[in-house]
């Protein structure tokens, strides 16, 4: 004679399959959490990863701009006061008038159309006074900037010294000697220009006339800047960011 199964044998209870499934979700929600975590820490390091190359990008530029400096004699050939650096660099259509400056938070660089001509670069000098942000050339290059300061190394004084202060003043002509009036001279003929006219045009070394330039006095090019960024939270990187970079005049 054989024993009867039991109920017991025939299957699982309900409490059984409960606690399964509360077993399933809980190693389920332990998976999620490490799956969410690695997603989020690459999209982090992503983002890390992008602003870093901006940043490379953005001082690359900024060497090239510059390496490229050269005094014209007509405008400064580099000047900062504390919140935009101005410079004039060289191009191959002629000279370019570029500006760096730091607005809300955010770096920007403006540069002019390059030219030939004298009062085109005079007037791209004096534009780059009244920049607004959203003007033609202008280009969002860094966010998160909470300030910046630039320093100037002149070989003369042999050390480093703030872009805002004085800086070595180049030769100036001597004054010329008084000399007699000399009479009006008779009036142009027809088709000629005005005595006394010069036309002055810009190539990529400087200024081309047809008369000795005047020499006024300027700040010397340096021989090196150093620029200091300092960043605020969530910007490219931690702190401030030290750069120097020699500059070779020719």
């Amino acid at each position: 004679m054989h024993p009867t199964p039991s109920r017991r044998s025939a299957g699982f209870t309900l409490i059984e399959v409960m606690v399964a499934l509360l077993i399933l979700a809980l190693m389920s929600a332990m998976a999620w959490q490490g799956v969410d975590a690695i997603a989020r820490s690459r999209e982090s390091t992503q983002a890390r990863m992008d602003r870093l190359l901006r940043l490379q990008t953005v001082l690359a530029q900024w060497e090239a701009d510059v390496q490229e400096v050269i005094d014209t004699q007509v405008v400064p050939g580099l000047n900062f006061d504390g919140a935009t650096l101005r410079l004039t660099r060289r191009q191959p259509e002629g000279v370019q008038v570029v500006a760096w400056t730091l607005r809300g938070g955010r770096l920007y660089r403006w540069s002019a159309p390059p030219s030939t001509a004298l009062d085109t670069l005079q007037d791209g000098w004096m534009r780059s006074y009244q920049l607004l942000g959203n003007e033609p050339g202008t280009l969002a290059m860094l966010d998160h900037v909470a300030q910046w300061q630039l320093f100037v190394f002149l070989t003369s004084s042999n050390g480093w010294s703030n872009a805002q202060s004085s800086g070595d003043v180049a030769q100036a002509a001597p004054p010329a000697a008084a000399e007699p009036q000399a009479p009006p001279p008779p009036p142009p003929e027809a088709g000629t220009a005005p005595a006394g006219t010069v036309s002055s045009t810009l190539s990529g070394n400087g200024m081309v006339s047809a008369a000795p330039p005047v020499v006024v006095n300027h700040d010397a090019l340096p021989d090196g800047l150093r620029l200091v960024i300092g960043f605020a939270p969530g910007g490219a990187a931690d702190g401030t960011l030290t750069r120097e970079v020699r500059l070779v005049h020719p």
